[in-house]
Order: C-alpha cells, then structure tokens, then sequence
C-alpha cells in the first residue's frame, strides 16, 4: 500500500493533523459505532470523579491545544 509508505514520509506533526483529519471525519458518522460494554463504566466513573472534584473538564479546543503542545 504505497498510501502507507507515503505516511511514513510525513513529520510528526503532519501525522498528528492527519490523524485529527480522520477522527473528524469518523465522527462524523459515530451513530454507526457501537460502543464496547466498558465504556458505560468508565464513564460514570469519571462523572462521578468530575462530580466530587478529583477531576476537572476541560473543553476541546483547549485540550487539542494542550496535547499539541506536548507532541511538538
């Protein structure tokens, strides 16, 4: 698959806004997934960590920022 090879070519952070690109575009369709059992799980666990304060939201255009920052 030469597409494959063509992504090994690219930097890290072309792979990273590659890879936002196609997240994006799968969330776009995210009604088709199905979510594995576990996740029901972690995901009251967490709001009740958000809830008790041991964890804190963050929204979404921050937390992209904050991650590229740790990847640049």
């Amino acid at each position: 698959m030469k597409d494959i090879l063509a992504i090994k070519q690219l930097s890290r952070k072309e792979k990273l806004q590659v890879m936002e690109a196609i997240w994006e575009d799968l969330s776009q369709e995210d009604h088709l997934v199905e979510s594995p059992a576990w996740h029901e799980s972690q995901l009251r666990d967490t709001e009740q960590k958000v809830q008790s304060g041991i964890e804190q939201t963050l929204d979404w255009q921050e937390a992209k920022k904050e991650l590229r920052k740790r990847f640049e």
